[in-house]
C-alpha cells in the first residue's frame, strides 16, 4: 500500500510496543514503573515467556499478568503507548481470564463476650465445628 511503512500496521499505529508501556497504557498497572517492576519480577509473560520491560508486544500476542494473587490473561488487539480512558483501553485487549470459582460461604465470626476467659474444651469444639474445621 502506498504511504505505509513496514513498521506500521494497517491502522497507521506501530507494529510493536514495549510490554511495560502497553500494560501501563491499557491500565493493567497504575504506573509505568510498576509495570516495569512487574516485568523484572516475572509477573508479566508474553506468549508464555517471561517478559523484560522492553520486550515487544504485537497484535494477537497473549499477555499474562499476575496482579495481586490472580493471573489475568489478555490478548493484545490494538497497540497503544499513551494512557487512555478505561473505555478506550478496553478496546485494546481481549480479556481471556477464566471466571473465578464461586466463593464458598464462610460462617460468621463467632464473638465471645469480653472477659469471658478462655473457651472450655466443649466450647472450643463447638467453635471449630461452626468454622468447618
Amino acid at each position: 500500500m502506498p504511504g505505509t511503512s513496514p513498521h506500521t500496521g494497517s491502522t497507521g499505529g506501530p507494529s510493536s510496543v514495549r510490554v511495560d508501556s502497553w500494560a501501563w497504557a491499557v491500565r493493567l498497572f497504575k504506573t509505568r514503573s510498576a509495570a516495569s517492576d512487574a516485568c523484572k519480577a516475572g509477573h508479566l509473560k508474553v506468549n508464555g515467556d517471561r517478559a523484560k520491560p522492553a520486550q515487544p508486544v504485537k497484535v494477537g500476542d497473549e499477555v499474562r499478568a499476575f496482579v495481586g494473587d490472580t493471573e489475568r490473561i489478555y490478548i493484545a488487539r490494538r497497540l497503544i503507548t499513551k494512557r487512555v480512558s478505561a473505555a478506550m483501553a478496553a478496546d485494546c485487549f481481549e480479556d481471556r481470564t477464566p471466571p473465578s470459582p464461586p466463593r464458598t460461604e464462610t460462617p460468621a465470626a463467632v464473638l465471645r463476650e469480653r472477659g469471658a476467659g478462655r473457651p472450655t474444651k466443649r466450647e472450643r469444639r463447638l467453635l471449630e465445628q461452626l468454622r468447618g474445621r
